[in-house]
């Protein structure tokens, strides 16, 4: 008979990261790490009550700090760039539908059909 598998603080907290972080679906990470939805579910809710922290000494702690900080410059950044790409594609489709001139006008083609 197969023991129970144990998991480091430090991966537990790992695979709440990722979810909370939105890198991948509760279901996504079941199948990843081949650990049931339950158990990530258990391990939320202990993370959210401050039981899975590792006592870290300052420097784990800056290098965290640095690592959140990384992260929300490139979230930012991606951020940006999708607000970009909607006014980009909102201005191509104002574009296309302008009344005067635009290559989907309909206009007469000077017959009697």
């Amino acid at each position: 008979m197969v023991g129970r598998r144990k998991f480091s603080k430090a991966f537990k907290s790992q695979v709440v990261e990722e979810f909370l972080a939105g890198e991948a679906t509760q279901a996504q990470l079941s199948r990843r790490y081949g650990i049931s939805d339950h158990l990530i579910i258990q391990w939320r809710k202990r993370y959210a009550e401050g039981k899975l922290e590792e006592i870290a000494g300052p420097l784990a702690k800056d290098e965290r700090i640095k690592e959140l900080e990384r992260m929300i410059g490139r979230l930012t950044m991606e951020n940006e760039l999708l607000k970009k790409g909607v006014r980009f594609a909102l201005l191509r489709e104002n574009e296309r539908s302008s009344m005067i001139s635009g290559p989907t006008s309909n206009r007469s083609s000077g017959g009697v059909e």
